[in-house]
């Protein structure tokens, strides 16, 4: 599970405001498409023995995206592309069980079903020719009804033969279908403006020899997802995601390799930044690696830590996010850190947690993790997951648990993978906070009871990884790019390089002591078994009386032997 920072785009030329014209008059009629073809294939489809499927679902994801990337004043990328993805999800069995039931045994990895959350969608005709989509309909459902059929009499062999499950809760919940219609979005940029604007703002880079790489880009995209299902669902919606990256990078003379990334996330055109604003991140990013290339390396600590608000919003994420996943619980392979933890104390009591797609906006900023519908269909709602330290439940598709029948509407992918619980907007609130000042002199205190002569202050997090699976060693690994030493004497803040947080979950909720009264936003993109998905995090930010940092890794290759040629007069032949 980790973090990512970039979407991956590619062109069309001119004003961005008609490659979805198509798709936006037509998709009622596309809608009505997928729902004869659906009826006609639920009521037909069946195998020599009998077997038919209980649940069928047809969902088309049509995408615009948009990338312009710019270093150093000259323009690297300007691509634009559309396309559109088929997922048929076939069930075959019933509620109780069906061929989406975990196989056990093998060392938990079992190769078809591997594959089928790897299947990968069927790439779609732009336009709405109703021939053209239904032989894509039909190919894709015999195809995903075959494999289902394949798997279930694996499923039922193996509850034959194996001991009996833990967890007795069905493998699809009864859900009230969704009706519901948006107008399709499609892109409104002046792309050669903003190619303008990119250069522009890209071309300060120069003024500074000592920075390596450097680039500002937008990533711009509008997707329209229309989903129907044997159960009656019909949803048609459109968003937008829109960003603006702004990195830096150089080498210190050690052989390090430092970067540092701002970005700015819209879901709406009128939210994107001014060339102003670009420049002045542009600048502080730079001014940032700067020092970041002189600052001293950490040698591996353990003592206490304030992680500021953005920071313990990854932290949050990584740590206790994805363990609190449903189908985590269920995965007899998987840690299951919390699965009988339920009415347990699991954080402070001055702590809550929840999950809320439906919030669209908090304060002035975009939220990446919002929808209204996730992918099978169900309503987003918002979901307590831990109230004043107690955990009250977990994060749910249609995969039920046993004692938690219903989904919390949390089932997401992207498109060709197969579904499981995720997050979206992850909250984490506290009903005792101090003001950052005051957390700061509580991180001293801190310092002088355990003789320790600094703590650490994490400014910035870019992401970070878990580990979740019995196997492995159920570690969580955080990667902070802004690290400060307090110290315990009154020296001032200094900034320090080169270490990474690292330790297990349940012994690092036990160090939380106090929690600001400021949270904000950390907007990413998400990374798991069923693919990259926009999420953010919201948490004010938290002094743990202890953390561990370990030394990264360190490149071992020198600096440029040259000097940067941005940095020597040019050269104009006679």
């Amino acid at each position: 599970m980790r973090w990512i920072l970039t979407l991956g785009c590619v062109a069309i030329a001119g004003m961005w405001d008609s490659a979805s014209e198509t798709a936006a008059a037509a998709g009622p009629d596309l809608c009505s498409v997928l729902a004869e073809e659906l009826d006609y294939s639920i009521d037909q489809l069946v195998l020599p023995d009998g077997t038919r499927p209980y649940y069928l679902a047809y969902t088309v994801t049509d995408r615009e995206m948009l990338s312009i990337r710019a270093a150093l004043g000259a323009l690297e990328e300007d691509d634009a592309t559309q396309k559109r993805w088929l997922d048929v999800d076939v069930r075959v069995g019933d509620y109780a069980v069906d061929n989406t039931h975990k196989l056990r045994g093998g060392g938990g990895f079992d190769p078809a079903e591997f594959m089928a959350m790897f299947a990968g969608a069927t790439e779609l005709s732009l336009d709405d020719d109703p021939d053209a989509i239904r032989q894509s309909l039909w190919l894709a459902t015999d195809k995903a009804f075959k494999a289902a059929a394949r798997k279930y009499q694996r499923v039922l062999t193996d509850l034959k033969t194996k001991v009996e499950e833990e967890d007795k809760s069905g493998d699809f919940t009864r859900e009230s279908p969704s009706v519901y219609s948006e107008p399709a979005v499609s892109l409104q940029l002046d792309r050669a403006a903003w190619a303008d604007t990119l250069r522009e703002v890209s071309q300060l880079a120069r003024e500074y020899p000592l920075i390596y790489s450097s680039s500002v880009s937008l990533t711009a995209g509008a997707q329209n997802r229309s989903m129907v299902t044997s159960e009656g669902t019909r949803l048609q919606t459109g968003r937008k995601l829109f960003r603006v990256f702004v990195t830096a990078g150089t080498k210190a003379e050690d052989g390090m390799e430092l970067s540092q990334t701002y970005i700015f996330n819209a879901a709406r055109e009128d939210g994107l930044p001014t060339a102003e604003q670009i420049a002045e991140a542009l600048r502080k990013v730079i001014n940032q690696v700067l020092a970041l290339r002189d600052a001293p390396l950490v040698e591996p600590y353990t003592g206490p830590a304030i992680l500021m608000n953005r920071a313990s919003g990854v932290f949050f994420h990584e740590i206790f996010g994805h363990r609190i996943e449903g189908h985590r619980q269920k995965d007899v392979e998987e840690g299951q850190t919390f699965a009988k933890k339920i009415g347990e104390l699991v954080l402070p009591e001055f702590m809550s947690v929840r999950d809320d797609p439906t919030l669209a906006r908090f304060g002035d900023e975009d939220l990446r993790g919002f929808y209204r519908f996730d992918d099978e269909g169900v309503p987003a709602r918002n979901a307590t997951l831990v109230e004043r330290g107690v955990l009250q439940g977990f994060l749910l598709s249609r995969s039920p648990l046993e004692g938690f029948p219903q989904s919390t509407g949390h089932g997401r992918r992207e498109p060709g993978r197969a579904v499981v619980a995720r997050q979206g907007n992850l909250i984490v609130e506290s009903s005792e906070t101090v003001s950052f000042p005051r957390l700061r002199e509580l991180l001293i205190e801190e310092c002088r009871t355990q003789d320790k002569p600094y703590g650490l202050l994490f400014e910035d997090i870019t992401g970070g990884f878990t580990g979740t699976r019995r196997r492995g060693t159920q570690t969580f690994k955080v990667l902070p790019v802004v690290v400060y030493r307090v110290y315990a004497d009154g020296r001032p803040d200094e900034l320090v390089r080169g270490v990474d947080i690292v330790g297990t979950p349940l012994t690092c909720f036990s160090k939380i002591i106090y929690a600001g009264d400021d949270p904000a936003v950390f907007n990413g993109t998400c990374g798991a078994e069923s693919g990259n998905v926009p999420v953010s995090a919201i948490s004010p930010s938290i002094l743990v009386s202890q953390v561990e940092v370990e030394k990264r890794r360190r490149e071992q290759d020198k600096p440029p032997i040259l000097p940067p040629p941005i940095a020597q007069p040019s050269v104009v032949a006679p």
